[in-house]
């Protein structure tokens, strides 16, 4: 027996049939492999929605049961140290403008730690809604800065923590352009992340053979009043401790100027507001005891 469960299996079977009268049985298992995560999947998503339904009808944000369904992009050559073995995996129904849909348009095989990194330089340059560049080292941002494009905001990045950069994760919020490319061209850089790139940027990184070029579309549309930089944020952080779960809603808040209360007799002044603000939006990607440095005259941080 043959199960089909998806439109996309048609044609193989169909040519399988009429070339060999018959379907073999890799395809069969192949099949059949399929339709049980398929019965997986609904069985799972039924689980969910009935242990969320409280006695008043109404849903709780944490279900009784969590049922993760997660699919595999990838193997990795190891994990966080060499004797770990590691996979990548993403979520059945990965939002768009998530890590996860990246297309790697260029370089060697992404690992473990660069998959952390570039995660952690994607959620935070998404964080703000003009031309930004973060630079993370070893999971931690070494420098962020605002700019009138690509380019100014790479630069004042860079300026901010130039030895930490050498051999990071840089990502941008926009697309990089020529300009832009030619001066990241100069550093020694692990992976890329960006929203599209020239043809003149990807003729300048062609050159540097082993640098992972990654690009995450982003549609720029307001959705809901969000716009698009926060696709693909998580609705909850999850942390595995012994034998169980910790699951809390993800840290996706935004504050405005307007909600900060001034308690000191002295007020600062808009532009002093606006550096913290900036600030703010960094310190949460900041492992550990946040420490964030703000240039006041050319809004960037280490």
């Amino acid at each position: 027996v043959a199960v089909l469960t998806d439109a996309s299996q048609y044609a193989g079977v169909l040519a399988e049939l009429q070339r060999d009268g018959r379907v073999g049985d890799k395809t069969r298992f192949a099949l059949a492999v399929a339709a049980f995560n398929r019965i997986s999947n609904y069985d799972a998503a039924i689980s969910d929605y009935l242990s969320s339904l409280q006695p008043d009808g109404t849903r709780a944000e944490f279900p009784a049961q969590s049922n993760g369904r997660f699919v595999k992009l990838q193997d990795l050559r190891y994990g966080e140290n060499p004797h770990q073995r590691a996979a990548f995996y993403r979520d059945l129904h990965p939002a768009p403008g998530s890590l996860v849909t990246a297309r790697q348009l260029q370089g060697k095989e992404l690992s473990y730690n660069n998959i952390a990194d570039a995660d952690a330089a994607w959620e935070c340059v998404k964080g703000f809604d003009t031309p930004a560049c973060v630079i993370v080292k070893h999971a931690n941002p070494c420098g962020v800065a605002l700019g009138a494009n690509a380019a100014e905001a790479y630069d004042k990045a860079l300026k901010t923590d130039p030895t930490s950069a050498f051999g990071g994760i840089i990502a941008f919020n926009v697309p990089v352009d020529g300009a832009a490319a030619q001066a990241v061209a100069k550093l020694f850089v692990e992976v890329l992340i960006a929203p599209a790139y020239s043809d003149e940027a990807r003729a300048a990184f062609a050159a540097k053979t082993n640098l992972r070029v990654l690009e995450i579309a982003l549609d720029g549309a307001q959705r809901g009043g969000a716009t698009a930089w926060e696709q693909g944020r998580n609705a909850h952080d999850v942390k595995r401790v012994g034998s169980g779960l910790l699951i809390q809603s993800a840290d996706n808040r935004e504050v405005a100027k307007g909600e900060l209360k001034v308690v000191t007799k002295k007020a600062p002044t808009p532009q002093q507001l606006d550096d913290l603000l900036f600030a703010w939006k960094v310190a949460k990607f900041v492992k550990s005891n946040a420490i964030v440095f703000c240039g006041v005259d050319r809004k960037s941080v280490v």
